[in-house]
């Protein structure tokens, strides 16, 4: 049986990639590091710590990640208004809290997601909400998910993770979960099609 639901925060829960890379993109500006969208989203759930130097390296560039991630959070925070819930993997939340242990895992950080989940109003559905700082490893090493899964007191198996990025479905199908890919769910308009309800497996 399903006993517990993970959703990913950024591009699964909420509208903020885009936002994500403004913002990187302003703050790498100022070190004359220009940043690529395709390579910038091709990482997502990837934390920025490894990602921003790797995509400054492949340029030959040395960045002060510090003093971006800086520039970078004063740049999204102050547009942090702007950001949407991503209505049909909210609804499978909704429907569930209360119902079901659900925990959300993030590579981003902990200032940030939190931010975030309270922008729009779902902070308090959450049992707990794992995010970089809690794990040595990260997105596609599966350690975020077990680590929810631990925190829930929920045996990998019977967790259902919710991912919008090439690293995070690794890092599920690495911790033993099942994982549903929203970028599917929207192409395909399977909002209402995608089975959510806690299910027997197999």
């Amino acid at each position: 049986m399903i006993q517990a639901l993970i959703f990913d925060c950024d591009g699964t829960l909420i509208d903020s990639m885009f936002a994500h890379y403004s913002a990187w993109r302003e703050a790498l500006s100022s070190q004359g590091i220009p940043l690529d969208e395709q390579s910038f989203y091709k990482h997502s759930g990837t934390p920025s710590s490894r990602v921003i130097p790797m995509l400054a390296e492949a340029q030959g560039k040395q960045v002060d990640f510090h003093r971006a991630l800086e520039a970078k959070e004063r740049h999204f925070i102050g547009s942090i208004d702007l950001l949407r819930r991503i209505p049909h993997v909210v609804e499978i939340a909704d429907r569930h809290r209360g119902k079901i242990k659900m925990a959300v895992a993030s590579g981003g950080t902990r200032n940030l997601v939190h931010q975030q989940l309270r922008q729009v109003q779902i902070m308090d559905w959450f049992e707990t909400i794992v995010t970089c700082e809690d794990t040595e490893h990260h997105k596609p090493d599966p350690d975020v998910f077990l680590e929810a899964a631990r925190r829930l007191n929920v045996a990998p198996k019977h967790c259902r993770v919710y991912e919008d990025g090439e690293p995070g479905i690794e890092a599920a199908r690495r911790a033993g979960m099942e994982c549903i890919d929203i970028r599917k769910m929207q192409t395909a308009g399977e909002s209402n099609t995608t089975p959510d309800m806690p299910q027997q497996d197999g």
